[in-house]
């Protein structure tokens, strides 16, 4: 599967994950919403019953306390007085209640309205024939009795009441029927939520058997392609170790072949200046015998320097120019074979791991340097430094190439500030050289790193073989090496090393 079509499905799969969510999230508002609802029309279906309970309560407390009033009127016996009494501190209570369950329906607060004065009328007869028949007027009650007023009165309350039931049977049947359906469509709706899941639930479980299949096959690939690079790797590893030991061999034989026909040049420029006096003797005395003037005391002896005139004092000048230019280029390419020899019997040494204390190691080098730095008025300072398992001799040559370059590179009447210093993280040791010299332009960066290449001003003897040497034996002990430098800004050359470097990583590559 390409990049493509990876991309395509991991946004498929994240559309539809978005989609169901939104879904999901839509459905359980929608049932949350018609809950709540459904709760709100049960709450109205009992508040419409206890409305109707209240009203029976009020009818029942002023039914009791008509019941009260006959039974003292007829028998002027103080318990049915206290019936009635305590009729009466219920149906106040009742009333109140009553006025509060319906205070939201204008309807039954309208008819309620009309309801408490003739309550307040039939309590008030009550009380003034109870009243009457206490003081013994027993024909003023009963003539109030007869006159069948509060007969009047208790009809038009129960027909009140009975107005008012029929509206609460009314609100029953509606509120009743809002409920059966929120509670359907919460159920329908709690369903299909639930097909929803499971629909999900059935893709999500389809979605990850198939990227587990693919993600299987793409291990086995991986795995196959992992044996495979492996495999190529080390046949490369072993074409480069192979190839890399052949060029150490040719490189040797080279630099050993090429020394021979050094030392042939070196001989015969030596015998060309052990010959040059003869010459220019023999041309001295030619000289001399053509213009006849007998040789002066001074160049009587063989051994003397002849004195020569003229073209020939310029062609004896020139003779021995091109015999020094000679010997310098014969000592320049002594010096490189010698480089590129010791760099091929380096490749060729097998590094062995150690527990090096690396403060006292450099503190060894600068120990080396301590006239060097004397004249180039440099201080040389050692701050702390982690120890490391590693190659003794590689290292010392790593940082006495670096400590030399800095010294050699100082910039003329500066006093010269170099530093050492190091730390650790993430398993490898971190050194830093710095310096104040000459510092280095930022083009030349990677150039000082090439083998037999110089930057700035070639002022200073040298084959530019150090620092390519250093990197080399840095890579060699499973590290890595960069410069950071500015021309006049002095330099930092930072080495990171393996803190416990293994002979497994011992390579000739």
């Amino acid at each position: 599967m390409n990049a493509d079509a990876q991309r395509k499905r991991a946004v498929g799969h994240i559309l539809l994950f978005a989609a169901g969510l939104l879904v999901l999230t839509a459905i359980s508002a929608g049932s949350v919403h018609l809950v709540n609802k459904a709760r709100e029309d049960s709450r109205s279906v009992q508040r419409t019953l206890e409305v109707e309970n209240q009203l029976s309560v009020v009818q029942l407390q002023l039914r009791r306390a008509e019941s009260a009033q006959r039974g003292y009127l007829a028998t002027l016996r103080p318990d049915f007085r206290r019936d009635f009494e305590q009729a009466m501190s219920e149906l106040t209570p009742a009333l109140t209640r009553l006025s509060q369950l319906i205070s939201d329906n204008p309807v039954q607060r309208q008819l309620i309205n009309e309801m408490m004065p003739l309550y307040d009328q039939r309590i008030e007869e009550f009380r003034t024939t109870m009243e009457l028949a206490r003081s013994q007027r027993m024909n003023d009650a009963a003539k109030i009795v007869r006159e069948g007023i509060g007969r009047d009165t208790m009809k038009h309350i129960d027909d009140l009441a009975g107005r008012m039931r029929a509206e609460e049977d009314r609100l029953f049947t509606e509120r009743t029927t809002n409920a059966d359906r929120s509670q359907a469509l919460a159920a329908s709706i709690t369903g299909i939520g639930s097909g929803f899941v499971v629909v999900l639930a059935g893709i999500a479980i389809f979605l990850v058997r198939r990227s587990s299949r693919a993600r299987d096959v793409a291990d086995a690939k991986l795995r196959d392609s992992h044996l495979n690079l492996e495999a190529t790797i080390d046949e490369r590893t072993a074409d480069l170790r192979e190839a890399n030991d052949e060029i150490q061999r040719f490189a040797y034989i080279v630099s050993h072949d090429l020394r021979s026909p050094l030392v042939n040049i070196m001989g015969f420029t030596s015998e060309l200046e052990e010959l040059r006096g003869d010459i220019f003797k023999r041309i001295a005395a030619l000289s001399r015998a053509q213009s006849a003037v007998p040789a002066t005391a001074e160049n009587a002896t063989d051994t003397a320097e002849p004195e020569l005139q003229g073209a020939d004092k310029q062609l004896s000048e020139d003779f021995s120019e091109a015999l020094e230019f000679i010997k310098s280029s014969i000592g320049k390419m002594d010096r490189l074979i010698s480089a590129i020899l010791n760099l091929t019997r380096e490749g060729r040494r097998e590094f062995e791991p150690v527990a090096i204390d690396t403060k006292e190691l450099i503190e060894g080098i600068v120990t080396t340097v301590a006239h060097q730095a004397a004249e180039a008025q440099a201080e040389i300072r050692i701050e702390a430094l982690p120890n490391i398992v590693s190659d003794r001799l590689a290292l010392e040559q790593i940082f006495s190439n670096l400590i030399d370059n800095a010294l050699k590179y100082l910039k003329t009447g500066v006093p010269g500030e170099i530093s050492v210093r190091g730390r650790t993280k993430l398993g490898f040791a971190i050194f830093e050289i710095s310096d104040n010299g000459r510092g280095i332009d930022p083009k030349d960066h990677q150039r000082i790193f090439d083998l037999f290449r110089r930057a700035g001003t070639q002022d200073k003897p040298g084959q530019g073989i150090g620092l390519a040497h250093v990197r080399a034996l840095v890579r060699r002990l499973g590290g890595t090496m960069s410069v950071a430098s500015e021309l006049h800004q002095g330099s930092t050359f930072t080495i990171t090393l393996p803190i416990n470097w293994s002979a497994n990583r011992n390579t000739r590559i």
